[in-house]
């Protein structure tokens, strides 16, 4: 084999090894919680606020300072629906209203029906911490972390 086949093919490996440890870092540091804990006011040191209700809606202000919105005019951004991802065996696949936990979710605004959040939940059960983001492996921007306001709702 020739030096640029031997190129392409530890390309080819560090690419695969460096996509698997990103992907096992962003699981590891992921928090899985009920929905009871996600219901309650969620702020960050930037001036985001969201409120989720039981029902799956959600409230908040402050929509134009996340950086991984990607929407049109977020500062008309107001409510919408939230959901749980769930898939088979685990597997993130679709937003679901019927599941009742996760570790990450999906905000869906009233104002702009194409406009849609990803939103991952990291830390642990006991004090997570969510990041609106494109891709759990790059983390949020500064400031874009939101956590709970106050202990969360048992009703």
């Amino acid at each position: 084999m020739n030096m640029r086949g031997w190129q392409a093919i530890v390309l080819a490996v560090t690419g695969v090894v460096l996509t698997a440890s990103c992907g096992y870092a962003a699981a590891s540091y992921s928090a899985e919680i009920p929905q009871e804990e996600l219901v309650g006011t969620w702020t960050s040191s930037a001036g985001t606020s969201l409120t989720f209700s039981k029902e799956h809606t959600f409230s908040g202000t402050g929509f134009d300072k996340v950086e991984a919105l990607g929407c049109a005019n977020p500062e008309t951004l107001s409510n919408g629906r939230w959901a749980f991802y769930v898939g088979p065996k685990g597997d993130v696949t679709h937003p679901d209203e019927t599941a009742t936990r996760g570790n990450d979710l999906e905000l869906s605004f009233t104002e702009d029906p194409t406009c849609t959040v990803w939103v991952y939940l990291y830390g642990d059960a006991e004090d997570p911490s969510m990041c609106p983001t494109q891709d759990p492996d790059d983390g949020c921007s500064p400031g874009g972390y939101l956590r709970r306001d106050e202990a969360p709702s048992h009703s």
